[in-house]
């Protein structure tokens, strides 16, 4: 402690020794002693203050420095010690704070693999530093041990922790294919895998850097509680002068000086942005600046993408419609056909459309050529045949023949052509999350005053889900630059977006606030987005904005509490009845009270969401639920 805060510890022997020689007897050598120390420490302050004005930075160490000068002025040298170790002491107690505040994005860091144990073919297992593991490797991992690098399950089956990751408490488990992400912990039994990243391209790899960055920005917020230092400093002075003027007494002058040192406006709001960005990662929620924060808790307008956002992202095969005049192709070729040409997109249903072929124990055939379209659709040469597969609008100006499906609600069609003839329609569904409805109503009890659904999807598909997640605007059938237009056309600011595709990227940068959907890997919607969700659950957006909300409440207050108490003492010594050493020890309290109120942004009122209320709560976190909207009466901004 010595070493980490020698000027606290100095200060402390100093007084100690004040304190003996008072004791002693020895009062004009106290005096002599705790002046010496006293302008020693002014004279560093000084030198540093003068340090912070070039760089373009105000603090408020000028009215510290200038209590130190006068308390000694007036002889009140015991005042002038307590302020100097109010002034060391607040780099130790700014430490422990940012400590506190931070603490979840250090566990991060602590927590970085750094070992691999690498299999090699007729070598034994060796050890390897993480940063020399390469994608295709394959990888031991023994029983709790972290998982080095993003890879492919190789054994059978295996159970991993992925709190530190996703916020989820639970085990969750994997079989052989699966994904397994760098930072999950393994379970009890000894797994293998082949890597798919190195450890730099790797998903904590990924978490961490967003992390860092975050920690390291400044919200609006705190900008702003730099520039309060400003005419807070003139107002101390011009006050001081005033109390001196009319009462005639230079310790008036000492005495209101002495309480207009509030630590709290330069620590507490950077304190409180720091603590809500730490309990956001412990729930799963990358945050990528403090500023975003800030912008959540003025959250009017929530757009949401459908497919993999508001639905569950994995549709699935409910009918295959096969054209009559598709000779010679049959239910099974006409999924496969689809399933070859989907192979090489990164849309959402043309995964399901591969699953469903490979379910059925249908080989995809090779593709020679294959171009994707935005939203659209996919062409692409498989075997001998050119297959386009996609939407209607895409698919029918290709193929002759075409005719549309007749859907039931909630159903969506995937067309295919066959060397430019109309070959058939798969069927599909992608039904809503069950925390969907829920989700909405919490956004709407956080103050969110309009939902929209901006969709590649046709109408009634769009409008279908729209109603049952309780959304007041659709717009269906939009390409990119539609979603961006219509993000840009919305009146109510600020606006949300929240997505999960690489098609979504664009309209998440465009938004005020961007959320990705991040646990299945979209890197081009994550990389975008101002927030990443990484685990898959869409009640984090609530989460996300009540945390922002939250954190501002707090940051704000302990801001306003400093200023306002500190006035409150400067005006009570301005009259006299504050006098220097109670002053200096009433505002060491002030900068506690409030240094220790920021950190409430940490997650005040959490409360342990039970099993059996899951179907009636969205989950804020590890140990934090808000009850739904419909327990609150209207549902009005609180």
């Amino acid at each position: 402690m010595i070493l980490r805060f020698p000027l606290v510890a100095a200060t402390l022997l100093a007084g100690a020794c004040v304190g003996v020689l008072l004791g002693v007897g020895q009062v004009p050598a106290a005096q002599s002693t705790a002046t010496i120390y006293a302008l020693a420490v002014a004279a560093y302050r000084a030198v540093s203050m003068l340090r912070d004005l070039f760089r373009g930075r105000w603090g408020i160490d000028l009215l510290a420095v200038m209590a130190i000068v006068s308390t000694l002025l007036v002889g009140e040298y015991i005042a002038s010690l307590i302020i100097v170790l109010m002034l060391t002491g607040g780099d130790a107690l700014e430490e422990f704070a940012h400590g506190r505040a931070t603490r979840e994005l250090k566990a991060l860091l602590e927590r970085a693999p750094r070992t691999a144990h690498r299999e090699t073919p007729g070598k034994p297992v060796e050890e390897v530093p993480v940063g020399m593991v390469r994608s295709g490797d394959t990888l031991l991992v023994k029983p709790s041990e972290i998982i080095p690098v993003d890879g492919r399950l190789l054994s059978a089956a295996g159970a991993f922790d992925e709190s530190s990751l996703t916020g989820e408490s639970l085990p969750v488990e994997h079989v052989r294919g699966d994904t397994l992400l760098s930072g999950s912990v393994n379970g009890e039994e000894v797994i293998r895998l082949v890597a798919s990243n190195t450890a730099a391209d790797s998903q904590y790899s990924r978490i961490v850097a967003l992390v860092q960055e975050a920690a390291a920005s400044r919200a609006p917020t705190v900008r702003l509680a730099d520039r309060y230092a400003v005419p807070f400093t003139v107002f101390a002075i011009l006050l001081a002068g005033l109390a001196w003027y009319i009462s005639h007494d230079p310790e008036r002058f000492a005495q209101v000086l002495v309480v207009a040192t509030p630590c709290p406006l330069l620590i507490a709001a950077p304190v409180a942005f720091l603590a809500g960005t730490s309990r956001a990662a412990h729930s799963g929620i990358i945050v990528k600046n403090a500023g975003t924060l800030e912008q959540l808790a003025r959250i009017r307008t929530a757009v949401f993408d459908k497919t993999g956002t508001l639905t569950q992202g994995r549709p699935t095969l409910e009918d295959i419609y096969v054209s009559p005049a598709a000779h010679g192709i049959s239910a099974a070729r006409l999924i496969q056909l689809a399933a070859s040409a989907e192979q090489s997109s990164s849309h959402v249903l043309a995964s399901s459309v591969v699953d469903a072929a490979r379910s059925r124990g249908l080989p995809l055939l090779p593709v020679s050529s294959a171009n994707e379209h935005a939203t659209q659709g996919v062409t692409a040469t498989c075997g001998n045949q050119t297959v386009v597969v996609g939407k209607a609008s895409f698919v029918g100006p290709a193929t002759s023949g075409f005719k549309r499906a007749d859907l039931a609600s909630g159903q969506l069609a995937i067309y295919v052509g066959v060397d430019g003839a109309f070959a058939g329609t798969l069927i599909m569904s992608d039904p809503l999350r069950k925390n969907a409805v829920a989700t909405l109503e919490q956004l709407r009890w956080l103050g969110v005053q309009e939902t929209m659904l901006l969709t590649g999807d046709t109408p009634s598909t769009a409008e279908h889900i729209a109603e049952e997640a309780g959304i007041t605007r659709v717009l269906a059938d939009c390409l990119p630059a539609d979603k961006v237009a219509a993000v840009a056309a919305l009146n109510k600011r600020l606006v949300m977006m929240v997505g999960d595709g690489v098609n979504d990227a664009p309209v998440l940068a465009a938004a005020d606030v961007g959320i990705a959907m991040g646990a299945k890997g979209a890197t081009a919607a994550s990389e975008s987005a101002d927030v990443v969700i990484m685990l898959d659950d869409l009640s984090k957006v609530a989460a996300a904005v009540d945390i922002g909300r939250h954190t501002i409440h707090i940051a704000r207050t302990s801001i306003w509490t400093g200023i306002l108490l500190s006035v409150g003492l400067m005006a009570m010594a301005a009259f006299g009845f504050v006098p220097a050493v109670a002053g200096a020890l009433l505002q060491e309290l002030v900068d506690l009270a409030t240094i220790l109120n920021a950190l409430r942004a940490l997650g005040q009122g959490r409360q342990s969401t039970s099993r059996h209320a899951e179907r009636n709560t969205v989950s804020l976190g590890p140990e934090r639920s808000l009850p739904p909207a419909s327990l609150h009466g209207p549902k009005t901004k609180p």
